[in-house]
């Protein structure tokens, strides 16, 4: 099955070349999402390595019951980096979401960050959010995710009730506003005594996560890993 894929994958690549998002260059045979140049310049976090001490997983602390929490890369808007995250959130480039959770799966699966978690949950986006996009972008990284390390995902655990507008601008505290109880439990979601790791696109102050781990913890969920593609700083 497995070189199936591969044969199919290499045809379309030949047929309709991709571009990195980063630079625009035509990928090649064998590069995926981002091309080698790039990925190797890409701004690694490093989180992965000390998954519970960095800076990251300390937005945290005291929040919710934090096992581990890492991105792949620092996130700044309006940088050559960010595009990865504007093609795949607003370009219509939902292959970018499977194929940077499967590389960062990969990378974190080293430092042993997989350890322990029994269930996936992606953040979800509010039903009219994800009708105008296609697709749930934390969903896509999730799946990449799933795929190297056959953990499964979580789809009927939680859901988002409403959509409160972008945060992109929104102060630490209006974050935490914006997003307080927009996160509900499915009534059968078995997630009892689980460690789950939570699964978005960018950690900024954090305030969504929590807001949907303090939802998951009413449901009996115990503990808390986070993974991300981006970690903005500030």
């Amino acid at each position: 099955m497995a070189q199936t894929i591969s044969f199919w994958h290499r045809l379309i690549q030949l047929i309709a070349p991709r571009a990195c998002p980063v630079c625009g260059q035509r990928l090649t045979i064998g590069e995926e999402v981002v091309c080698a140049r790039c990925n190797l310049h890409l701004p690694r976090t490093g989180f992965a390595a000390d998954a519970y001490e960095n800076v990251m997983a300390k937005r945290f602390w005291g929040r919710i019951p934090v096992e581990r929490a890492a991105a792949l890369f620092y996130y700044e808007a309006g940088s050559e980096v960010s595009r990865i995250i504007y093609d795949l959130k607003y370009h219509h480039h939902p292959e970018i979401g499977w194929e940077m959770g499967r590389l960062t799966a990969q990378e974190f699966a080293r430092d042993g960050f997989f350890e322990g978690i029994d269930l996936i949950v992606p953040i979800p986006l509010a039903k009219r959010r994800e009708r105008q996009r296609g697709y749930n972008q934390s969903l896509e990284i999730a799946r990449g995710v799933a795929e190297w390390t056959h953990l499964p995902i979580g789809r009927k655990v939680v859901k988002r009730t409403r959509f409160e507008g972008s945060q992109t601008h929104q102060s630490m505290q209006g974050r935490m506003e914006n997003v307080e109880g927009v996160f509900q439990c499915y009534p059968k979601a078995e997630i009892k005594d689980k460690h789950i790791l939570l699964v978005d696109d960018i950690v900024t102050t954090g305030a969504t996560i929590v807001s949907c781990a303090n939802e998951l913890r009413k449901g009996g969920a115990t503990h808390f890993s986070v993974l991300s593609l981006g970690f903005a700083k500030s």
